[in-house]
């Protein structure tokens, strides 16, 4: 039996500017540019195996162990659709290789976090789809070339075939043939840049994005004036602030744009609520912090879900966990990053003025909203793996 196998990771993208609200629903066109920061993979990623072979009847897809039938939805035939075309031109300019671009396809794919719970799975796993199918493919395109295929399945996936720090050119052409996400800086040029997660909840989310970004763009007047004249300005000073380094620019107008972004989810009538009362809390304690020091140390972004998500510099770890580890050290997650001396360091930086900062401005219990903490980094895109989910002898994943 013929099976071709092919493995590829991607990663999750966190976005500094974000988007939201689409003026081509079937082309997943945005209605603004955005810019995102791309995750390590060591903590966050989306792995995908995927075969082909002329015994598959039909197109499968298993995720995270479960046979789905999202396979057959329109945004994933939408992709398999256009990787397929390139794959038939290769085919025709070589009559020798083998006809992968009529025979089904089986995916498999796992996550190593919550699904649906505002942490980007679908742009992780969209990525990985096609960047894995493109592997088995043999194409040629380019990333930014990728990305409009990946655009297609979900938006924001654009943004996770490329690793570091990502623009999504939002494009004017109706067919979205400009419309791609390309390279702001790569993970080398800043390096130190890190991130801790905080996971508010893992249920799935009441509002999909896909019916809130709907109801936005119907319904929001601070939508338009978002549109039209906020986040253009924001992404030529976003795209300055990360290639000049410039911590302190790069963190207001990444907690601008997040209280922007949640303002027009609550102007949309009916409003739309992703964050909750811990969020609100998290939001408070990153101004204490910064206020504390008297320089930026730390910004806060929310994606569609209650989920905070810190930015930070690496040089400024110890002053922003002397707060947050005090807080939040019975929280899952700090073990398997740090030591238990590295862990004390982290408390013995607690000064005793900060203790009535705590007390009079925010709710010591507030790591009962968390349920864990993924501590990350900048990283880098989709990486080529020779780790595989499918059983070359029958094209099924492993597991079954």
């Amino acid at each position: 039996m013929s099976i071709h196998v092919a493995s590829v990771t991607a990663p999750v993208n966190i976005a500094t500017l974000k988007y939201w609200g689409k003026r081509d629903k079937q082309l997943n066109l945005p209605t603004n540019s955005s810019i995102s920061v791309t995750l390590s993979q060591d903590d966050l990623r989306a792995l995908t195996s995927v075969a082909a072979s002329p015994t598959f009847t039909a197109d499968r897809l298993w995720l995270n162990g479960k046979e789905e039938a999202t396979v057959s939805n329109e945004r994933t035939q939408a992709c398999l659709s256009e990787l397929r075309k390139l794959r038939q031109e290769l085919e025709g300019k070589d009559t020798k290789l083998p006809k992968l671009s009529q025979w089904n396809l089986h995916i498999v794919s796992e996550n190593n976090f919550p699904t649906a719970a505002g942490l980007a799975s679908s742009a992780a796993g969209f990525a990985a789809l096609v960047a894995a199918i493109a592997k088995l493919y043999k194409l040629e395109q380019s990333m930014s070339d990728l990305s409009r295929i990946a655009r297609q399945g979900s938006g924001s996936a654009c943004r996770s075939l490329f690793g570091g720090f990502v623009a999504w050119e939002m494009g004017e052409k109706q067919d979205g043939s400009d419309s791609q996400a390309v390279q702001v800086s790569t993970l080398d040029q800043w390096p130190n840049m890190k991130a801790a997660i905080l996971v508010v909840s893992q249920a799935k989310k009441d509002t999909s994005s896909t019916t809130g970004m709907q109801l936005t763009v119907k319904t929001s007047d601070l939508f338009k004036e978002r549109v039209a004249h906020v986040v253009p300005k924001r992404f030529i000073e976003m795209k300055g602030a990360i290639n000049a380094k410039d911590f302190e620019k790069f963190a207001e107008l990444t907690m601008k744009d997040s209280n922007s972004f949640h303002a027009t989810c609550l102007d949309s009538f009916p409003p739309i609520f992703y964050m909750n009362d811990t969020s609100k809390k998290i939001i408070k304690l990153c101004h204490l912090i910064n206020e504390f020091y008297k320089e930026t140390i730390v910004a806060y972004t929310f994606d569609a879900g209650p989920n905070a998500v810190l930015y930070y510099l690496e040089e400024n770890e110890g002053k922003l966990f002397a707060f947050v580890y005090h807080l939040f050290n019975k929280v899952e997650g700090w073990e398997k990053k740090y030591s238990q001396d590295q862990l004390n360091q982290f408390s013995s930086l607690f000064e005793d003025d900060i203790v009535p900062i705590l007390k009079n401005s925010l709710d010591e219990e507030i790591y009962k909203g968390i349920s864990r903490i993924i501590l990350t980094k900048v990283g880098p895109g989709p990486q080529s793996t020779n780790e595989c989910l499918i059983e070359e002898s029958t094209g099924l994943p492993k597991s079954m």
